[in-house]
């Protein structure tokens, strides 16, 4: 379905209570999900899991700096974004080498944990994202936060899928397919906002 409503106004961090809540309560949801998925990863031998598993770390991370920088100047939130970037950028290529690890000398994962850890991670992501959906069109730090918590949600439908087709063929290639994506994910939004926050440096220093 095509969008027909008017895109939400840009908002600027600042001081913003609102904004701050809203970080502190991803961050522990994140934080809580990253042990429960890396614990559940190891048991089943999912290399998917594990891989989700650093990517909710990586978000605790990273709502941990933006809570750190929010109110700031510009040109800092544009920093802490490049280096968000970078770290988005450097775990997918983690998580793709992982996959051809994976893929040559990986034995199938459990997959019925695949599924239920699956599922809670897409119930949680599903409420980051819905509190994160308000704050998607500010600047570059606020912009890297949604992009992370679109890719989680990417990522965890992901995961159930090839709970899926892990137990139907009894196979590793459809956890080693969905690790790749994620990696593709990390990637992708990681180019997106190097490339913003660049641009923002470059008109703080002009």
């Amino acid at each position: 379905m095509s969008e027909i409503c008017s895109p939400p106004p840009v908002v600027e961090e600042g001081d913003s209570r609102a904004y701050r809540r809203v970080l502190w309560i991803v961050l522990g949801v994140n934080l809580a999900m990253f042990i429960v998925e890396m614990i559940a990863g190891l048991s089943a031998g999912s290399v998917s899991l594990q891989a989700d598993s650093l990517d909710f770390l990586s978000d605790t991370a990273n709502y941990g700096i933006s809570l750190f920088v929010a109110g700031m100047a510009l040109r800092n939130r544009a920093i802490a974004a490049f280096g968000k970037g970078v770290t988005m950028g450097l775990f997918g290529m983690w998580v793709l080498g992982s996959s051809v690890w994976k893929g040559f000398a990986g034995a199938p994962p459990e997959a019925v944990t695949m599924g239920v850890v699956g599922f809670a991670a897409l119930a949680a992501n599903a409420v980051c994202f819905a509190l994160l959906s308000a704050y998607r069109s500010g600047d570059s730090n606020m912009r890297s936060v949604w992009l992370c918590s679109r890719n989680d949600l990417i990522g965890n439908c992901a995961v159930l899928v090839s709970a899926i087709g892990v137990a139907r063929t009894g196979a590793a290639w459809p956890d080693v397919l969905v690790a790749a994506i994620m990696a593709v994910l990390a990637l992708q939004g990681a180019a997106v906002v190097v490339t913003q926050a660049r641009a923002e440096l470059a008109g703080a220093a002009a």
